[in-house]
């Protein structure tokens, strides 16, 4: 509208000007209702297209979106594995601090997991110590076979001795006897070596690993009854939580609710502006924002980043190719501004939905003299008409109310 009403300043009211005092032609007598447009139509041609082209410059250089917002991030509330509910330590929209305990799963079977491993842990000791008692038997009954093979060797040698002096004396069936009962002994001895060697290893090695099993299964139950313990892992506030003892709890299915980290969302904000405005768009940019969470105020902000890519060109690999025309909606550029002074958007809750406006400059480029001469000029003047644009918002902000309240969708 403001655009237009320049235009006419420029081309309709001087062309109407020059038909009255020039050819003397006057407003509802020569100029009428049906002669308008033959008497004005230089003017009315030159309007419209002047006023085409305001609209396109301003657009472009200075772009307009209707998707601005400031989105938070939320966090589920999770278990590790699917229970039934045992205790609720806290209650919906509760403030919580990291590390506070939020609710507990029914841990019967986890416990009885831990006394199952502490008693085999106990039943293990108690192998440990008989073994230490059966390698002191086998240590005994070693030494016993071995005083037994010596007196039987010596027995054998004696007779030996004196079957070489008189054959007469001691018989060959004899030495015979005492040569097995040597024979005998030795093997005993032998299988009491193996049994102390068999119950050192079983000291040693066996019993250890079991014992170590047993231990391990004690850790793993007491951290399964430990992870049965959900704890916040964040500041936030506690929403959509109506969890109550006996629910059940599956985290994959049915989470228990949702934390609203605190202060996340607040102080940025996200805006999508069309494709047009790519070129335009930079870090530093000045963008206006009006919001109907805070109507009645134009807060300023900058662009701190703008997104290299568009969402809607992503792709995601699947078992069909996919066909371009199927993507009918264009993406937005996403940029990320921040307010310009500090403490100007506090009072606008995360989440909440504004409209806003950028304004490109070339002071920056004009300084460094990157654009100079005629270009700085036409520079300026589109720098300029930005102030259409930050009339509209104002007056967006101050209808916002009324649009909302008394003309609702």
């Amino acid at each position: 509208m403001l655009e237009l009403f320049f235009s006419a300043l420029v081309t309709i009211l001087p062309d109407y000007l020059y038909r009255w005092h020039k050819q003397g032609k006057r407003l509802g007598h020569e100029i009428n209702l049906f002669t308008v447009w033959y008497e004005l139509r230089w003017g009315i041609t030159a309007c419209a297209v002047l006023a085409i082209s305001l609209l396109t410059v301003i657009f472009y250089f200075h772009p307009t979106t209707s998707n601005v917002t400031s989105l938070f991030r939320t966090v589920s509330i999770l278990s590790d594995r699917p229970g039934r509910v045992e205790e609720v330590y806290v209650s919906d929209n509760e403030f919580v601090q990291a590390g506070d305990a939020i609710f507990r799963l029914d841990t019967q079977r986890q416990r009885a997991a831990a006394e199952t491993a502490g008693r085999r842990i106990a039943e293990v000791d108690a192998s440990i110590t008989v073994a230490r008692s059966e390698l002191l038997a086998a240590e005994g009954n070693i030494t016993a076979a071995e005083s037994q093979l010596r007196q039987a060797e010596d027995e054998l040698n004696r007779r030996q001795s004196l079957s070489e002096r008189n054959r007469n004396v001691v018989s060959e069936q004899e030495i015979e006897r005492l040569r097995l009962a040597v024979e005998g002994l030795r093997g005993t001895l032998q299988a009491s070596k193996a049994q102390r060697d068999a119950l050192a290893g079983r000291l040693d090695t066996l019993l250890p690993a079991q014992r170590a099993s047993a231990e391990a299964a004690l850790a793993q139950a007491q951290t399964e009854i430990e992870k049965s313990t959900v704890y916040a892992g964040t500041n936030g506030t506690v929403r959509q939580f109506k969890l109550k003892p006996g629910d059940l709890v599956n985290p994959i299915l049915r989470p228990a609710g949702i934390l609203v980290p605190e202060g996340s969302g607040r102080g940025r904000f996200q805006a999508g502006f069309g494709q047009i405005s790519a070129q335009v768009l930079q870090p530093g940019t000045i963008v206006e924002i009006t919001c109907a969470s805070k109507p009645l105020n134009v807060i300023p902000m900058k662009v701190i980043e703008v997104q290299a890519v568009i969402a809607s060109g992503q792709l995601r690999p699947s078992d069909q190719l996919i066909d371009i025309q199927d993507r009918a909606r264009p993406g937005t550029i996403l940029t990320v501004i921040e307010p310009l002074y500090a403490g100007h958007a506090d009072y606008v809750p995360p989440g909440s939905r504004c409209i806003g406006v950028a304004y490109s400059s070339h002071e920056k480029a004009i300084k460094a003299g990157e654009i100079s001469g005629f270009s700085a000029f036409l520079s300026r003047i589109v720098d300029g008409m930005g102030i259409a644009n930050a009339i509209v918002i104002r007056a967006q902000s101050l209808l916002l109310p009324v649009k909302l309240l008394v003309f609702p969708n």
